[in-house]
């Protein structure tokens, strides 16, 4: 994944407003940098000139570039950024954001019905990433993206990547498609109205608007849409197909048959009950998933492969059902029917990392111990739900957690 690469890792995906009420200082730890800023950058200053990058650009960029101490401590903390998915959508697809991207996409109305005539991606998709990235423009973050990545790029965590997203930011400056004062975004670098990371830019950014630069930072929103759209085209966007449904499931069905690693035309699913919200057969669109995402109470989704390209911009199941959702309210359809569990909680990094001891303790192996509730885990989940005679929907809450206290020690 390369845009929005540092929120994907985090539990559910995260709006850039939201980003700092979230952050827990009584729970930052200790950060310790392994090598030092100023020591640093001149030694950086080699690799970058070996890299293309010349003496002047650098030396005239890096200047004013500074260590930020508080990006080091929100990369050191992505693990507590909790929220359940009913949360997520509550603001991703809030009334006020609906209202505020159908103005956005009749003010940019012949800028995105030309980008989806150029590169077939659905322009609703392409508003939804730039509403979920940026509020429609309104909020592109105000951090020097050359003093986040330095000050990244220095710590030992993940040096190498960020030093590649360094070189490639300071590529862009002296390519000219923008000055080093309006380089800004993010905490973690991602940048402009769809928050590019600088390689993301190198590979996918296009100057939509022919004005000789591909401008993702200003007012002027043609270029950032253009390019997310590039970038998801790139990805495996499938024209004509749908990212997903939400769907009934029937009576009696096997939730077994849930997660991304089962695919079933959805003719199949049909065949086995499975409908709309509507009543109606599931729509055409190559094999199809179905993802029950708060287990057997919550809505259900069938998921196509174009869900599998937008989770290249962020792998955040939520992030992805934020888009499609929010694209499909764009378009004019209808709330998510039904409720969530809403008495739950999110778990938070702790309990997912006991969740997955205990399931390797009682037998069912989740291959990892890294907090991540991926499908090795949900499907270690499934497993031991159906020896224990629960519903096999791979839904990780608290209650789970309790009921494998009581049945195995760490």
């Amino acid at each position: 994944m390369q845009i929005a690469t540092f929120f994907a890792c985090l539990a559910l995906a995260t709006p850039l407003a939201a980003q700092d009420a979230m952050l827990r200082p009584k729970q930052r730890p200790a950060v310790q940098q392994t090598a030092d800023f100023d020591v640093w950058v001149p030694a950086f200053r080699d690799r970058a000139l070996a890299a293309g990058i010349d003496a002047m650009t650098f030396d005239t960029a890096m200047s004013g570039v500074e260590r930020l101490p508080d990006v080091i401590l929100r990369d050191r903390n992505q693990s507590e950024f909790t929220k359940t998915i009913w949360e997520y959508l509550d603001t991703a697809v809030s009334d006020l954001r609906v209202a505020n991207g159908r103005r956005a996409m009749a003010k940019y109305a012949d800028v995105l019905n030309r980008i989806e005539a150029v590169y077939g991606v659905d322009k609703e998709i392409v508003a939804a990433i730039w509403g979920l990235e940026s509020s429609f423009g309104a909020f592109r973050g105000n951090v020097s993206t050359l003093s986040a990545l330095t000050t990244l790029a220095a710590d030992s965590r993940r040096s190498a990547f960020f030093e590649e997203q360094l070189i490639e930011a300071l590529r862009i400056l002296q390519s000219g498609d923008t000055r080093a004062a309006a380089l800004r975004g993010s905490w973690a670098g991602a940048m402009g109205h769809t928050q590019f990371m600088p390689v993301s830019f190198r590979d996918h950014a296009v100057d939509f608007n022919n004005d000789g630069r591909r401008d993702l930072w200003g007012d002027d929103p043609t270029d950032a849409l253009a390019s997310t759209a590039a970038y998801l085209k790139a990805n495996g966007w499938t024209t004509g197909q749908p990212w997903g449904v939400q769907v009934v499931l029937p009576e009696g069905f096997d939730y077994l048959l849930t997660g991304e690693r089962i695919e079933k035309s959805p003719d199949d699913w049909t065949a086995l009950g499975v409908r709309t919200v509507a009543g109606n057969p599931l729509p055409l669109g190559g094999l199809a998933s179905i993802r029950v995402p708060a287990g057997y109470t919550g809505a259900a989704f069938a998921t196509f492969a174009n869900f599998r390209a937008i989770e290249t911009y962020n792998t955040a199941d939520a992030y992805v059902i934020g888009v499609g959702h929010l694209a499909d309210r764009l378009a004019g359809g209808p709330p998510i029917a039904g409720d969530w569990p809403r008495s739950d909680r999110a778990l938070t990094y702790d309990e997912r990392v006991e969740l997955q001891e205990r399931l390797r303790a009682a037998g069912f192996d989740p291959l990892k111990i890294d907090a991540k509730v991926g499908p090795d885990t949900l499907d270690a989940i499934q497993r031991w739900q159906k020896a224990n005679d629960l519903v096999p929907d791979g839904y990780a809450n608290f209650s789970l957690i309790q009921r494998l206290r009581a049945q195995t020690r760490r």
